[in-house]
């Protein structure tokens, strides 16, 4: 475990600052174009890769692909796990190909068609569905880099290097945020129309570092990419267990793309405004929660595949208890916090206070689903190692109906923060159909004796909101304006941090000295006490 630890601390470091280079980006882009049709155009436009990357990438390809060699890497088979890793590489990159073209045409034709102004309630609304359709055209083949990449990072995590795969993101992060300020202070461009184009070639430029870094590092492991279209029975049995993990994407796919679109169709500033509070609510789950799943995943899948039931139930709960003990603190600070969180960070340039006054309710309804995101993802990820891919398709089915019924109920009521409210209801509620079917199947891997430590938890988090509450009241006559609220953050968030970590020793939570230990490893850069442990 505690060699899993130090990987832990390696991936969580690399993700901390590619999450916080997403917060830049994020900044840079709010204060360029505030939440306006254009942005959440580009927002929406940027969503139709991304999430054809869940489909065709990270999610079902990663799910298949780990299990799979690993079985060959436990069987001394290195040589061959490589060279599945080429025949998949090679048919992911005719696939997306031909989605890309295919995707790329229809869009140019949907923008230029009648047919968007026909549905469209107003022309202000239709410009905004048209402008998304063009920058979709543009940003498109984004979809092939990163789908290879994800393909490459699998591969990587299953040799246990992590490092690579966790930077990857980094490099889209600069290439976006190099080119819109290159856009604004190097051309001195005013146009809002050229910064968005600069801004999408930053995209592709980064989609391409992302392949790169992560073959770089692959290929210094023996990899030799070729085009390689065998249907070996490998690759047989990884589309095998693609399949339903493809149809349960495909749901979320639709999930998201007719939440973006109803946010579309909201206002102007809808789409933009649930994207930075999901920027800021993802920054704990990328830094720790993704870490610790990207880590564990491996480790359980090796438990599964040698029938070492209770071994994968020990490392499932250990990733469990680290992945809410860091998160239900970071939405209880997000909530209670989520007015000077948004002044400081984007109420500058374009983004107004109107603007940051619509972004907290928004925040503060995602923050409660925060611990759920995290957990959600290591639930799927205790499917995958069993090659289970059909109940994780069920539940993402649960939540497309959840969530779509949600947002057409509330979204004429609640606006954006009816949006936020049904994502966060259905996520929970996939988490609990996800967490009984995981005990039936296995009984190890019941969380029933584990309340006594999530109420630990949660108590620890509801004294530190307490009294980080009270301190944010106690400041209050210090006004409102950025330095005073940077300020207070500046207090309130180490003390609150403090406070809650004094509330954990004192509760006796267990796995609290794996969590000091990371912690540790991440504040100073220590390696464990003990390698051998």
């Amino acid at each position: 475990m505690s060699r899993s630890l130090k990987n832990i601390g390696v991936v969580s470091a690399a993700t901390v600052v590619s999450r916080f280079l997403g917060l830049a980006r994020d900044i840079l882009v709010a204060a360029v174009f505030g939440a306006t049709g254009l942005a959440s155009a580009f927002v929406t436009a940027f969503t139709m890769p991304n999430l054809f990357r869940r489909l065709l990438g990270e999610g079902a390809l990663t799910a298949a692909l780990v299990p799979t060699l690993s079985g060959e890497l436990a069987a001394g088979r290195r040589k061959q796990a490589l060279e599945i890793v080429n025949q998949i590489a090679s048919w992911l990159g005719v696939v997306t190909l031909a989605i890309t073209a295919v995707a790329m045409v229809g869009l140019h034709a949907l923008g230029d068609s009648e047919w968007l102004q026909n549905v469209s309630a107003d022309v202000v609304q239709w410009e905004r569905w048209r402008t998304a359709a063009e920058l979709a055209v543009t940003l498109f083949p984004y979809l092939i880099f990163v789908c290879l990449a994800a393909a490459m990072s699998a591969a990587l995590q299953t040799l246990e290097r992590f490092a690579a795969p966790a930077l990857s993101p980094i490099w889209l992060n600069l290439t976006m945020i190099g080119a819109l300020a290159w856009a604004v202070w190097g051309l001195d461009l005013d146009l809002a129309d050229a910064q968005m184009r600069w801004l999408c070639g930053g995209v592709l430029v980064g989609g391409f570092l992302q392949m790169a870094v992560p073959a770089g590092d692959l290929i210094r492991q023996g990899w030799r990419p070729h085009l390689d279209l065998r249907l070996s029975p490998a690759v047989k049995s990884i589309l095998l267990l693609m399949g339903p993990t493809v149809l349960s994407s495909a749901v979320y796919l639709i999930n998201l793309a007719v939440s973006r679109l109803i946010g579309l169709s909201i206002s102007d500033s809808a789409a933009a405004i649930l994207n930075l509070a999901t920027r800021l609510v993802e920054l704990p789950i990328g830094v720790f929660a993704i870490a610790v799943t990207t880590v564990v995943f491996p480790l359980i899948s090796r438990h599964a595949a040698a029938g070492h039931w209770q071994d994968m139930a020990i490392a499932y709960r250990k990733g469990m208890r680290l992945i809410l003990a860091i998160n239900v603190p970071a939405a209880v600070g997000l909530m209670v916090l989520a007015g000077p969180i948004v002044r400081v960070l984007f109420e500058r340039g374009e983004f107004s206070a109107a603007n940051t006054a619509e972004t907290v309710p928004v925040l503060g309804v995602l923050a409660v689903g925060l611990p759920v995101f995290g957990y959600v993802s290591l639930l799927l990820r205790a499917f995958y190692a069993q090659k289970d891919t059909r109940t994780p398709m069920w539940a993402a089915v649960l939540s497309f109906v959840i969530n779509i019924g949600l947002c057409l109920a509330l979204k004429d009521v609640l606006g954006t923060v009816g949006l936020a409210l049904a994502s966060t209801v259905a996520v929970i509620t996939q988490a609990v159909f996800l967490q009984f079917a995981l005990a039936a199947k296995r009984e190890e891997l019941s969380v029933s004796d584990q309340w006594l430590e999530g109420l630990k938890i949660v108590a620890a988090a509801v004294v530190m909101g307490g009294a980080v509450a009270g301190g944010h009241a106690a400041t209050a006559s210090w006004g409102g304006d950025w330095s005073m609220d940077l300020l207070r953050l500046v207090i309130l968030i180490p003390a609150g941090g403090l406070i809650y970590i004094g509330g954990v020793y004192a509760l006796k939570l267990e796995g609290r000295e794996e969590l000091a230990r990371i912690l540790r490893q991440r504040i100073r850069g220590e390696p464990p006490a003990d390698p051998k442990e």
